[in-house]
């Protein structure tokens, strides 16, 4: 019989620079050929300054946190299960998911979302959620040293995790709405940001309220000063005239058919203008929504090749509808 060992080491990344060396693995991957799922690995519980971490199997995980980076430094070297890391791929590191797994991470700066391939343990540092590798952070849109992120668990398609496998990107996911980046931008407050995305941050003072069109989220780090207002000059008061709404996307040439293709609701009609100009479509007020939509289409088929090109763009819920 032989005896599997796991060694767990330690990770941590600021800047793409590892604070540690990677996990050696059970498992080591295929020599030259290609990478494969193999049945997840947990590994034994393990201690970063004084906090334990338990790795566990936890289908809906679903955490708010922030995210750094490593690269070249490694490249080749082996992963936590075995693999040799590959810093332009799209992979990650976390402290307790499964190895491997898959997560969508999401930036809450802008709502960006990557699906990502977690192969590795760490990162070593207890400020951090999780370590990107360098190919990750870029198709995020990570340029400085940390940044804040969600992390939820997924389970993509086959083509997809092969995709990820090969160390291609797979597409976007449609970005998240302004309100629940809200809701999670608040989950982090009572959680200090790391002394590196302060450095990046300090001198931005945190907006009361974003601007239409700019809700960028700013982390303002230990220490950092408040903004102070400047008084306002007395100025004679004169009318204003009314805020003009942003406009909408124009749309497309209409064509006779009884076709057409949902690509998406929005809640942000400066975002529902965005994804109507990504795919040649046309936004409509539903309520309390902005509904982006292509067509109309003379047949079932153009109107299937349409959401076809709408989900190639990373709207995975565009569906073809029938207008009666």
């Amino acid at each position: 019989m032989l005896a599997a060992t796991l060694l767990l080491a330690g990770c941590g990344s600021v800047d793409g620079k590892r604070d540690g060396g990677p996990v050696a693995g059970p498992t080591p991957a295929p020599g030259g050929g290609a990478l494969v799922d193999g049945p997840p690995k947990l590994g034994a519980p393990f201690t970063v300054a004084g906090t334990t971490y338990t790795p566990s199997d936890i289908a809906d995980y679903d955490d708010v946190g922030y995210a750094s980076w490593y690269g070249e430094e490694l490249a080749g070297s082996p992963t936590a299960i075995g693999e040799p890391f590959n810093p332009d791929g799209i992979s990650a590191a976390h402290k307790t998911l499964p190895l491997p797994s898959y997560v969508e991470v999401t930036a809450l700066d802008t709502g960006r979302t990557i699906v990502v391939r977690v192969n590795d343990r760490g990162p070593m540092a207890n400020d951090r959620l999780i370590d990107l590798s360098r190919g990750a952070a870029q198709q995020l849109g990570l340029t400085g040293g940390v940044a804040a992120v969600r992390v939820r668990r997924t389970n993509p398609p086959m083509a997809e995790k092969a995709q990820l496998r090969s160390g291609g990107a797979v597409g976007e996911r449609l970005a998240t709405p302004d309100t629940l980046l809200v809701l999670l931008r608040n989950k982090l407050k009572d959680r200090p940001a790391p002394a590196g995305m302060a450095a990046a941050t300090a001198s931005k003072p945190t907006p009361s309220a974003p601007a239409p069109g700019g809700d960028r989220f700013i982390v303002e780090g230990p220490g950092a000063k408040p903004a102070t207002a400047k008084p306002a000059t007395a100025k004679p008061a004169t009318a204003k005239p009314a805020a003009t709404p942003p406009p909408a996307a124009k749309p497309a040439p209409a064509t006779s058919g009884s076709y057409a293709v949902q690509v998406a609701a929005f809640g942000s009609q400066s975002r529902a203008n965005a994804a109507a100009k990504s795919v040649g479509g046309t936004v409509t007020k539903a309520g309390n929504l902005w509904r982006v939509r292509m067509g109309p289409f003379a047949s079932e088929a153009e109107a299937a090749s349409a959401a076809g090109k709408a989900k190639a763009k990373g709207f995975r819920d565009a569906q073809v509808q029938r207008d009666r």
